[in-house]
């Protein structure tokens, strides 16, 4: 009973495994840093900028040759010296905040951080308005003609007779 279940979950990790893979192989074995510290930040700084080409996907786990030449951009300013933040300023001068996966909040960012709350706002006010409108009646029953008036009468007299 439990050999099967281990087979499944053997499976299971293999299958992540191989998806995870070619996200894992974006980095070439030509750009790893001889030093570990370094690599480590190279990948975290690469981890936090969005490929050009894919945009939806970081430059380290991008394929595409510009995002290859950022990650050896990176790696080549890691080698002299500057720090993660120099690093993200330097990419963002060349490319624009885009290029940034937490860009910074600034005039320029204002929309693109705000957006999604300032729609929200709107949609709860559209609601609410919604709501508040749906409650009353906004259009009043015009009075019956005197012709209305005597057939309702008739059919009221009917009914109470039966």
């Amino acid at each position: 009973m439990m050999r099967p279940l281990i087979q499944r979950f053997g499976l299971l990790f293999l299958a992540a495994y191989l998806a995870a893979g070619p996200a894992a192989l974006a980095v070439e074995p030509g750009e790893i840093l001889a030093d570990s510290k370094l690599e480590a930040r190279a990948r975290e700084i690469s981890t936090g900028l969005r490929c050009l080409v894919c945009q939806n996907q970081s430059i380290d786990d991008s394929n595409a040759e510009l995002a290859r030449d950022l990650r050896l951009v990176v790696r080549e300013r890691l080698v002299k010296g500057d720090t993660n933040d120099q690093i993200f300023d330097f990419v963002a001068a060349r490319y624009g905040d885009f290029v940034l996966l937490r860009p910074p909040f600034n005039a320029k960012t204002i929309l693109l951080w705000g957006g999604p709350a300032g729609v929200f706002v709107i949609g709860l006010i559209g609601v609410f308005i919604y709501f508040r409108r749906r409650g009353t009646d906004p259009v009043e029953a015009a009075p019956l003609t005197a012709d209305e008036e005597r057939r309702l009468n008739a059919v009221l007299d009917k009914e109470t007779e039966s």
